[in-house]
């Protein structure tokens, strides 16, 4: 979900549950920044109606009455919204502390420091630093534009960035209304709207040369619902399949490859074969598999991963 659309059903479902009585649409939007801005009425009633079946679908019990002066009201009592009490087994809470560890090299540390510190004092069983500390998973924040872009992300401010392209010698300056954070195969990206191409446009950080500077003003693009940050990466990659690949994979091995492939067939005790889609970047993913992959076909793609593989065992 973008982060404009979750706030904004936050935003909701607060005003919702802490006001004693039910609230007119006309309140609604002049308390609401993200209602305020919608422009028309049409697009107003368009989006507060969305907004409010998200939050019932979502479990939010939101009643409708009529006002005394005839208005339609909305109101989400909280008796019919608490939630039952939070207990955790032992094996939960550990998946929890797990978790909170994972953002420990970014702005959010702090967060889920506190998290765990309110829920050590509620008694829950969570596991010491030493007794997790065989498994430190963390999510890669190396690059210095990620917090700038994180902040810019959930406040919805518009950046400027010098930007390298990968085929370029010299970075140039973008501005963007950057719109969701995403790492993908260990790297992050970017995907907001380019304001001088005026259209959608995905950036990878490590690429990002120089600060992040926050401009003034709104966004003058509509934030989509859903930001689909990989599969914009590789559409604009090239990785889009153009044809199949045949390969062998050793048997209990490559799960994600089993899980892309058109078609999975027994070769032997120790061997399947399968067919999956074949486009730009597949090697370099297959060379991640080592000696449980045999490129069988096409013979480009047999070349690209041999030639990887030797790069790392010469290094």
């Amino acid at each position: 979900m973008a982060i404009a659309k979750a706030e904004r059903l936050m935003n909701l479902a607060l005003c919702l549950l802490g006001t004693g009585r039910p609230l007119s649409k006309r309140e609604l939007r002049t308390s609401i920044e993200a209602y305020i801005e919608a422009g028309t009425e049409d697009s107003f009633n368009r989006m507060f109606e969305r907004d409010k079946d998200d939050l019932r679908e979502l479990g939010m019990v939101i009643e409708t009455v009529e006002s005394v002066d005839g208005d339609t009201g909305y109101v989400a009592r909280r008796d019919s919204n608490r939630l039952p009490p939070v207990t955790l087994d032992a094996e939960e809470a550990a998946a929890l502390g797990l978790a909170a560890k994972v953002w420990q090299q970014a702005r959010l540390a702090g967060a889920a420091s506190g998290a765990l510190q309110k829920l050590r004092a509620a008694g829950m069983p969570l596991a010491s630093e030493t007794e997790i500390s065989a498994l430190e998973p963390r999510i890669p924040t190396g690059e210095a534009a990620f917090e700038p872009l994180m902040i810019a992300c959930r406040d919805r401010r518009p950046v400027t960035f010098a930007y390298r392209r990968s085929n370029a010698a010299q970075a140039h300056t973008r501005q963007v209304e950057p719109w969701a954070l995403e790492c993908w195969r260990g790297h992050w990206y970017l995907a907001g709207w380019d304001r001088e191409r005026q259209d959608r446009r995905v950036f990878r950080l490590s690429r990002i040369t120089g600060p992040v500077r926050s401009r003034s003003g709104t966004f003058t693009s509509e934030v989509p619902d859903q930001v689909a940050v990989r599969e914009a990466v590789a559409e604009w990659a090239g990785e889009n399949p153009t044809s199949q690949a045949r390969i062998r994979l050793r048997t209990g091995a490559g799960y994600p490859l089993r899980a892309r492939a058109t078609v999975v067939r027994g070769h032997d005790e120790s061997w399947d074969e399968l067919e999956i889609p074949y486009g730009h970047g597949l090697g370099a993913w297959l060379a991640e598999f080592g000696p449980d992959v045999v490129v069988l076909e096409p013979a480009e793609l047999r070349a690209d991963v041999v030639d990887r593989l030797r790069a790392v065992a010469k290094g």
